[in-house]
């Protein structure tokens, strides 16, 4: 457990694999030089560096120093490695007493062996030996239930030997399992860093709207304010503006109540007056005698009068007043528009 611990301690964040030539940033990680590299490049456009572990920016290329110190534990933990004994948890399949840690496993035994089984093992090449793992019976053919040592690349297919000399695959170009996956290990790792930089762009994206998460109630509450202001300040010119109406309505109705009296009794005296003067124009027109018509003193006045109708001047005043609820009075109030509300 101690050995997986330490292992863990001496992986690149980047390959996630044990560091190979490390390197160290001025904010303190460390990385593999080749990884750290090609990092630095995919971030070259942006004219800003930083560092895949903390997100520590550099306005220029940080330069690489060796860490020498940690170069030497990789290699001592390396070094110590062989016997595997604490790091794989696999145990000898032939020592069914005891669980004795493997070694070594044998492909085509499909066996695990501890370091006194393998010292008796059979030599024969057929017999492949490995580090020690589980599932063997998954690294053999299927088909010829032989040992799975070639990459089909036009199939993309891990293949035996029987399958590319006599089988489905042959003819078809293939490649040693070490060198394929050697090309693959090479192909994810340029695709690493750009997954890299992708990632630091959405971290960075969601704490930028974390951070409009965070002030959107301030934010709001401020515009609540505003908006609650702007309508009391409406609500109580408009209760201005109703008073200043109604008032209005009111001081017309009393002078139009004060004036009206008068003009109605100017206009029945009107009425009895042009009633008499009617009466007499008809007293006129039946008489028979020609020379009492023609002499008749008033007869001239009296169409004077009634070619200009009296009206008083109380009543004209009322008439030329404009109407509170005319268009006039409307587009005045819609003009007085408050500049908040644009």
């Amino acid at each position: 457990m101690a050995s997986a611990g330490l292992r863990k301690e001496l992986e690149c964040s980047v390959c996630l694999s044990l560091y190979t030539d490390p390197v160290t940033l001025k904010c303190g990680h460390n990385f593999c030089r080749g990884c750290i590299d090609q990092v630095l490049n995919t971030q070259k456009g942006s004219r800003v560096y930083s560092c895949p572990e903390c997100r520590a920016k550099f306005q220029k290329r940080p330069q690489l120093k060796k860490n020498i110190t940690l170069c030497n534990v990789v290699e001592n933990f390396l070094s110590t490695q062989p016997n595997h004994e604490e790091i794989t948890g696999i145990h000898c399949t032939y020592c069914v007493d005891s669980a004795v840690p493997a070694v070594k496993s044998c492909l085509l035994c499909e066996a695990s062996l501890c370091a006194n089984h393998l010292s008796v093992h059979s030599k024969s090449a057929e017999h492949v030996l490995s580090e020690p793992r589980t599932n063997l019976v998954s690294r053999k053919c299927s088909v010829h239930r032989r040992i799975l040592e070639y990459y089909c690349t036009e199939d993309a297919i891990c293949i035996c030997v029987s399958c590319s000399l006599a089988g489905e695959h042959r003819g078809h170009r293939v490649e040693m399992l070490d060198e394929a996956s050697e090309k693959k290990k090479k192909k994810l790792k340029n695709i690493l860093p750009k997954l890299i930089t992708q990632k630091a762009e959405t971290e960075e994206r969601v704490r930028s709207l974390e951070e409009r998460r965070r002030k959107a109630p301030e934010k709001t509450s401020g515009e609540v304010e505003r908006v609650t202001a702007l309508f009391i300040d409406i609500r109580r010119r408009l209760d201005d503006l109703e008073k200043r109406v109604l008032s209005e309505i009111s001081r017309r109705e009393e002078q139009m109540s004060l004036s009206l009296p008068d003009v109605i009794q100017k206009l029945e005296l009107k009425k009895d007056e042009l009633s008499r003067k009617m009466k007499h124009i008809e007293e006129l027109c039946n008489m028979t005698d020609p020379l009492n018509v023609l002499q008749e003193a008033n007869t001239d006045s009296i169409v004077q009068n009634t070619k200009a109708p009296f009206i008083g001047p109380g009543y004209v005043g009322y008439r030329r007043g404009r109407s509170l609820g005319s268009p006039h009075v409307y587009e005045k109030l819609k003009g007085r528009r408050d500049p908040r509300l644009i």
